[in-house]
């Protein structure tokens, strides 16, 4: 559909051009009006903002940016520092990829990210969507980034009825036919706003929406109803058995998980594979051979493809148990600056305070 009417593609640009004037959303890596982009800033929100709410993201990239405030200090750091100070941000192979990336950005483009778009996706954690997104927002290029939000926009503009993910390709059609030369920064940031405060998923505001007259499924009563997305497939339940090991009642033992693969490279409490039935005989899965008792209730989280069940069993153990343990003891007052995914956040309150998980 590139061939939208340069009037109408006009009209609507600077429609919303306005609207995002006086209604922009401020955040914390959002310069205000004058200031100059970061790309730096605007890569690491990018990144974070996978997947992840505006609302979660604030604190973290606040602590970030704090701490590593450029490139190239992010590119120095230890890439435990990086998984530590992530964690429970979730989807942790985004932290991973953003040390990754920081590295190669300080050793091949001396700490600058590069401003084109093809090159931006050869990085490492760097996709379409957030190639698009920084090539247009940190350098002003005529890129069109598409994510849920602008999704859920176009699709209502349009009357696009294909089901999503199929329509997925269309969408995409249909922002580049949209994206001006001028501002597409700040354009790619008005859909975004858009879509966040007035074209909702399940209750849009149309009457304050700048685009109301020209929205084709709210002229056709589809506002609601649309976009139309295929069924999902139910998330499979799988189960597993967790091990907190205390030792002198102020450190817990904690494992490497292997670098690759899901949660790769975080400090966990010891347990079972995760299957779809809980192990027959936990207890011969255990890391020492000391005195256990399972804490009532279980653990549940939810990954993006399945959802998580863990019984969890606890032991305490002395200084003679403790030496032929494999391991990393760690105080139970310093956790915080281990690389603790929130499920393993979650295993450890179970067990330390079951009363309240």
């Amino acid at each position: 559909m590139k061939d939208l009417p340069p009037q109408k593609r006009k009209a609507l640009v600077q429609c919303l051009l306005v609207w995002y004037d006086k209604s922009r959303r401020r955040l914390p890596w959002r310069p205000l009006p004058g200031q100059s982009v970061d790309p730096y800033r605007v890569w690491l929100s990018e990144i974070m903002l996978q997947q992840t709410t505006v609302a979660a993201v604030g604190p973290y990239f606040q602590s970030f940016v704090k701490r590593w405030p450029t490139m190239n200090a992010l590119a120095a750091a230890p890439v435990d520092e990086i998984m530590s100070a992530w964690s429970g941000l979730g989807y942790y192979s985004r932290a991973r990829n953003l040390h990754a990336c920081a590295k190669r950005v300080a050793a091949e483009y001396g700490g600058s990210l590069p401003n084109d778009e093809a090159e931006l996706k050869s990085l490492p954690g760097i996709g379409s969507y957030t190639a698009a997104a920084i090539a247009a927002i940190a350098f002003g290029k005529q890129a069109a980034p598409v994510d849920g939000n602008i999704e859920r926009v176009l699709a209502r503009l349009f009357a696009v009825r294909e089901k999503l993910p199929a329509a997925k390709p269309l969408l995409k059609n249909l922002a580049e036919a949209l994206a001006p030369q001028a501002r597409s920064g700040d354009f790619a940031q008005a859909m975004m706003d858009l879509g966040a405060t007035i074209c909702t998923p399940k209750s849009p505001t149309c009457e304050s929406c700048p685009w109301i007259r020209s929205c084709a499924a709210r002229k056709s009563g589809l506002e609601r109803a649309l976009p139309a997305r295929s069924t999902k497939k139910k998330r499979p339940l799988r189960r597993g058995t967790a091990f907190v090991v205390i030792s002198g009642g102020s450190e817990i033992l904690l494992r490497r998980r292997p670098p690759k693969g899901l949660l790769g490279g975080m400090h966990e409490t010891p347990m079972s594979a995760w299957e779809a039935n809980f192990p027959s005989d936990p207890l011969c899965l255990a890391p020492t051979k000391s005195k256990y008792r399972m804490i009532e209730g279980l653990v549940h989280h939810t990954f993006t493809h399945f959802d998580l069940e863990l019984q969890v069993f606890v032991s305490n153990v002395n200084s003679r148990q403790r030496g032929s343990i494999e391991g990393e003891w760690a105080p139970i007052n310093d956790l915080a600056h281990f690389a603790l995914p929130s499920v393993m956040r979650k295993i450890i309150e179970h067990a330390l305070n079951p009363a309240k998980a």
